[in-house]
């Protein structure tokens, strides 16, 4: 989102992997806008490429809109059943809402990712956005989506 592709984190983690003389390609199949319902035929598409790791960093967009966690624990489960089904290692980034989302929404929402990660067994990652969210140097004017600073930052994390 308003990034060149080669600034975004998944190309950033890329060329890190690289310098740590790790010999593994990234694909950023991440789709601006998107939401979790695309999850499934998201990962059945990507499945053609025969990966071995799933970086599942997908529902913010669920909760910015307000659809009900539930919805977005469904459509990840899918995505993840379908993951192990085909023996990819698993990583979940989750993600937290703003304040002004209100309190309940904001713990069920969050909950979504750490339920998921208990109920798969699969690695979580709690915050995506941990160091970048609400510094206005990591972030674009909106506020939301991170800079270029920011995208290093979600890269050096994931690492």
């Amino acid at each position: 989102y308003g990034i060149a592709l080669e600034k975004a984190y998944p190309a950033l983690l890329e060329k890190k992997l690289k310098a740590a003389q790790k010999d593994i390609k990234v694909i950023n199949a991440g789709s601006s806008g998107s939401t979790s319902a695309s999850a499934e035929s998201r990962l059945q598409w990507q499945l053609k490429s025969k990966p071995d790791i799933l970086i599942l960093a997908l529902g913010a967009n669920d909760g910015l809109r307000g659809l009900p966690p539930q919805n977005t624990f469904d459509n990840l489960a899918k995505a993840i059943e379908l993951a192990q089904k085909n023996n990819l290692k698993i990583i979940l980034t989750g993600m937290m809402m703003p304040q002004n989302y209100g309190e309940d929404y904001r713990k069920k929402y969050s909950a979504t990712f750490t339920d998921l990660a208990k109920k798969y067994k699969v690695t979580l990652v709690p915050f995506l956005l941990e160091g970048v969210a609400m510094k206005k140097e990591l972030n674009l004017a909106d506020g939301i989506h991170p800079n270029e600073k920011g995208h290093e930052v979600i890269a050096e994390r994931l690492l």
